[in-house]
């Protein structure tokens, strides 16, 4: 059966003159842990560790009082997840009776990236950019203050993987803006932008120029396959192809299949995901490509039917 894997900086001393340190590179220091904001659905001591995802969260200010890290901790998680971003627990310090002294909070885009892979062929997507964002709290007789607050990102951030529905988003608009009559679009503008987004990002012409490729391709060698996905307008959402040369690949070698669709991003934003397997000389063999409009459970299953 063919299995399918998804491939889906030091900071600087503090007002204390502490050093702070990297995760994972002290003993004193507690293991960095990155999450997806949308995940925290975990319970704490028995205790659910969020609130109703439509509630609106407070934004952090310096000066806020937690019980625990782990209280401050699920607050900017909270806060993450309505603005839609990842959470990473950045740097830490222990005292010597070996209680928490700090602990900043960042962005999962924080810090600069560190190249692990020797595979020149196929780099792997790089996803700290040094984001700036993060907040920090300090150990004051056992409560924790927030006593750094950065709230910028160097980066677009994605509130849709909040999760939170677009006529609650649209409902908080009206809201920050004093009124429906004082947005200059309708909730009906918003889901049409939405579509537009939800489409393959192409000019006029694209589509079909890309059809009759495809068509040349089929009559230079039956064995080239290709297949594009429409919305019910008749419209692009997604196409995949594969040559004559990948099919047969995949017959020798498509036990284990990778697909990855954050390899390469073109010109008009449409993630490039290649089906990639490995021959017999441990070398990867590209098995299969695709271009998708959006990344959800829809466009997936039209590539795995």
């Amino acid at each position: 059966m063919m299995s399918l894997e998804f491939i889906t900086s030091a900071m600087p001393p503090n007002e204390y003159g502490e050093e702070e340190e990297e995760e994972g590179l002290s003993e004193d220091s507690e293991r960095e842990q990155e999450v997806w904001s949308e995940d925290i659905n975990a319970t704490q001591d028995g205790k659910e560790a969020t609130k109703n995802c439509e509630d609106r969260v407070e934004e952090p200010k310096k000066g806020m009082t937690f019980d625990t890290s782990e209280d401050a901790y699920l607050f900017y998680c909270r806060y993450a997840k309505e603005k839609g971003f990842s959470v990473c627990r950045r740097t830490s310090k222990k005292g010597s009776d070996g209680k928490l002294k700090y602990l900043t909070l960042s962005c999962n885009r924080a810090g600069n990236a560190r190249v692990k892979t020797s595979n020149p062929v196929k780099p792997r997507p790089q996803s700290r950019i040094n984001c700036p964002a993060h907040i920090r709290v300090i150990n004051r007789d056992g409560k924790f203050n927030l006593n750094r607050v950065i709230l910028d990102h160097n980066h677009e951030q994605s509130p849709g993987k909040a999760r939170i529905k677009m006529h609650k988003s649209y409902d908080l608009l009206q809201i920050e803006a004093g009124g429906r009559d004082k947005l200059p679009y309708l909730n009906k503008d918003c889901r049409n932008y939405l579509d537009k987004q939800r489409r393959l990002r192409l000019m006029e012409g694209d589509a079909e120029a890309m059809h009759r490729y495809f068509m040349k391709m089929k009559a230079d060698n039956s064995d080239f396959f290709f297949a594009m996905d429409l919305d019910d307008k008749g419209r692009l959402r997604n196409v995949f192809w594969a040559d004559a040369r990948s099919r047969a690949a995949c017959k020798e070698f498509g036990d284990v299949v990778t697909f990855d669709t954050t390899y390469l991003v073109n010109k008009h934003d449409m993630p490039f995901a290649p089906f990639v397997g490995v021959n017999h000389h441990g070398q990867s063999t590209l098995l299969g490509c695709g271009l998708i409009s959006k990344e959800d459970t829809e466009s997936f299953s039209w590539f795995f039917k």
